[in-house]
């Protein structure tokens, strides 16, 4: 099970941020954001920390390693 896209949305939902206000506060396409939540692909490094600062949280949670 890729847990990172669960709690991707999950933090995501706690910050009440949409997809699109995500993809616009990382710089990228919604479509892209919706492919790391839609488990297709996931960030790089640089996005996956940007991704911590935006939604504050650690990227042990995103990743699976702790809970929130």
């Amino acid at each position: 099970m890729n847990s990172f896209k669960y709690n991707l949305i999950i933090a995501r939902k706690k910050k009440e941020l949409t997809q699109k206000q995500m993809a616009e506060k990382l710089g990228i396409a919604e479509s892209c954001y919706a492919h790391w939540e839609q488990g297709r692909n996931e960030p790089g490094i640089d996005m996956l920390l940007e991704l911590c600062s935006i939604l504050e949280i650690s990227s042990d949670y995103l990743l699976g390693l702790k809970s929130f």
